[in-house]
């Protein structure tokens, strides 16, 4: 019955762009099954509502359908499409973007002895569960105020912040609560993550970026591998082939100026993680993009 007042919601309320009147909210309408595609996942709550997804990180592979939901506390290079959907049973999706100032607002008004308690082990960066029916009720009564604008500044927050509460206190709640938390071991890998994404075309230590996370060697290593499911290199290079397929669909005969854009010196290494990448080299795979460009639609990690 839940899911069923949602895919109402979602269905009437979804726009192209994936954008609500409601700050931090995003649905989605896929009508059709498509090829992989690459992204940043943000830090973000994904709720499948009808349809299913698979999404890869690394070598972890990550499948979630109708009534489950995907948590991203950092954001990661990922891949992923929908592998179910039609016109006549499109794939629906639910978006809430996480917000580090409003997990630790939050955290900060809690009991301790409200939350579970949390694991030695560092969470992973991208986790999926099942919905429970409070989480579910939560998200309906929020995209409810869409019928009636007049109530999303007022119950708009506090409803966000009721989700953020269950997501927190739920099976996922180790990883949006250390979204929170400044010194936690998340928050260091994340820093160290964004400076990798914005220093993406240059050569770097591991030595240097633990440094800069403000964690020894090993234990930057171990925690940075736990969240995002490759090594730092292995990270960096994610991020330079994603940069380059984007550059690709608008430069798509410069394949090496693009590659060296992006970092690479040498014409044929970059040719070759590019295919094991995205299953093509440069060139074809770029003329693909540019064809499918107009059909491609805005969808939830």
């Amino acid at each position: 019955m839940r899911l069923d007042e949602l895919r109402d919601l979602i269905s009437r309320h979804a726009r192209p762009d994936g954008t609500t009147a409601i700050e931090g909210v995003l649905l989605s309408k896929v009508e059709r099954v498509g090829p992989p595609t690459a992204s940043m996942s943000g830090t973000v709550f994904a709720l499948i509502v009808q349809g299913a997804k698979r999404l890869a990180l690394g070598e972890r592979v990550y499948e979630y359908h109708g009534g489950q939901y995907l948590v991203a506390s950092v954001d990661l290079p990922v891949t992923g499409h929908f592998t179910e959907a039609s016109p006549h049973r499109p794939a629906l999706g639910f978006g809430l973007v996480l917000q580090p100032a409003a997990v630790a607002e939050l955290l900060l008004q809690a009991d301790p002895a409200d939350l579970p308690p949390v694991g030695g082990t560092p969470p992973t960066g991208i986790a999926v569960s099942d919905a429970s029916d409070d989480l579910l009720d939560a998200v309906i009564r929020l995209l409810r105020l869409l019928d009636r604008p007049r109530d999303v500044t007022v119950l708009a927050p506090l409803i966000r912040r009721e989700i953020l509460w269950r997501l927190v206190s739920g099976e996922q709640g180790a990883a949006v609560r250390q979204l929170g938390l400044a010194d936690s071991n998340l928050a260091h890998v994340a820093r160290a993550v964004r400076w990798i994404r914005d220093h993406h075309t240059r050569s770097f230590r591991v030595e240097d970026v633990a440094r800069r996370a403000g964690m020894s060697v090993s234990a930057f290593y171990r925690n940075f591998q736990s969240v995002t499911a490759m090594s730092p290199i292995q990270f960096q290079k994610q991020i330079r082939l994603q940069e380059a397929r984007l550059l690709l669909a608008t430069h798509p005969h410069d394949v090496m100026g693009v590659a060296r854009r992006v970092g690479y010196d040498s014409a044929s290494q970059f040719s070759r993680e590019y295919r094991r990448q995205f299953g093509a080299p440069p060139s074809q795979d770029a003329a693909r993009l540019r064809a499918s460009a107009p059909d491609a639609t805005p969808a939830l990690p």
